[in-house]
């Protein structure tokens, strides 16, 4: 549902207006899956009662993430194991060309259950075509709902043939720079052309302060609005937290780690947000 960033500012705690300590640790991702062979909507048939009704397919959220935008990545993939910890089902789905790029850690069921898995889509339609498919199965055993989360390569999106309306979702990660800003704009116009009735939401990263954050939201979406006709969903803000960098640069869940830093307690409440848009999309 539409929302601005001052409906979700609640969710923040006072201490992303203050300095932050630092130090990291935690484990690696399990052994890796093979996307299509873990992706099958049959995979749990067995386990249904016989003229029962399959669940619906668990919503897909689109991400578009550079081929070496190694922070958003890292956000992405916290998001996720966020996710797995409010009690959803939550995997990420990115092209085989990631396969042992410094984006993500190693394939495979990670933290929580938080699952990252490749595919050999080599467009955008094959890309949701395999993200359909996996939200399909997952769905069987998610008894509380979930997200799966799609890495899009930004290119994809102005490919020529690239098909319409197949994305519905999106989140869109900016930073509060007039450049990532720009960006951003870009991105969510190119969106709204192929794909006319599809929902972003931004949340805005690397903000000192939460008055930095509301700006950013709101420049952004009034440019949205009055340029795209696109009424942006504010998925809060993720503090500046040298607790982030160190997470990435070691591939540890910060939540885990660090569990009352305010870098944690933020993906937490993005998390939140998220999900329970999720939620409210399987229901309605």
């Amino acid at each position: 549902m539409p929302r601005d960033l001052a409906d979700v500012l609640h969710h923040f705690l006072p201490e992303l207006e203050e300095g932050v300590p630092a130090d990291p640790e935690s484990g690696p991702l399990h052994d890796p899956l093979s996307a299509r062979e873990g992706m099958a909507p049959t995979d749990f048939a067995a386990d249904r009662i016989p003229h029962e009704r399959p669940p619906p397919p668990l919503p897909i959220l689109g991400l578009p993430i550079g081929g070496h935008d190694v922070v958003r990545a890292a956000l992405a993939w916290n998001l996720a194991i966020e996710t797995t910890r409010l009690g959803g089902t939550s995997v990420i789905l990115s092209p085989d060309a990631d396969h042992g790029s410094p984006l993500w850690p190693k394939a495979g069921v990670g933290p929580l259950g938080c699952e990252l898995l490749f595919c050999p889509a080599p467009d955008l339609a094959s890309l949701y075509a395999a993200a359909a498919d996996l939200a399909a199965a997952r769905a069987e055993k998610a008894r509380r709902g979930g997200i799966v989360f799609v890495r899009i390569p930004p290119a994809w999106l102005i490919a020529p043939g690239a098909p319409a309306n197949v994305i519905a979702w999106v989140l869109l990660l900016s930073s509060s720079k007039h450049h990532d800003l720009s960006e951003a704009f870009d991105l969510a116009s190119e969106i709204t052309k192929a794909h006319p009735n599809v929902e972003i939401g931004l949340t805005v990263h690397a903000a000192n302060t939460i008055a930095e954050a509301r700006s950013a939201f709101e420049s952004l979406a009034r440019m949205s609005e009055e340029k795209l006709g696109l009424v942006l969903t504010s998925y809060g803000l993720l503090v500046d937290d040298l607790h982030v960098y160190r997470a990435i640069a070691a591939q540890r869940p910060i939540g885990l780690v660090h569990p009352q830093a305010p870098a944690s307690r933020a993906l937490m409440d993005v998390a939140r947000l998220l999900y329970e848009d999720a939620r409210s999309r399987l229901l309605g």
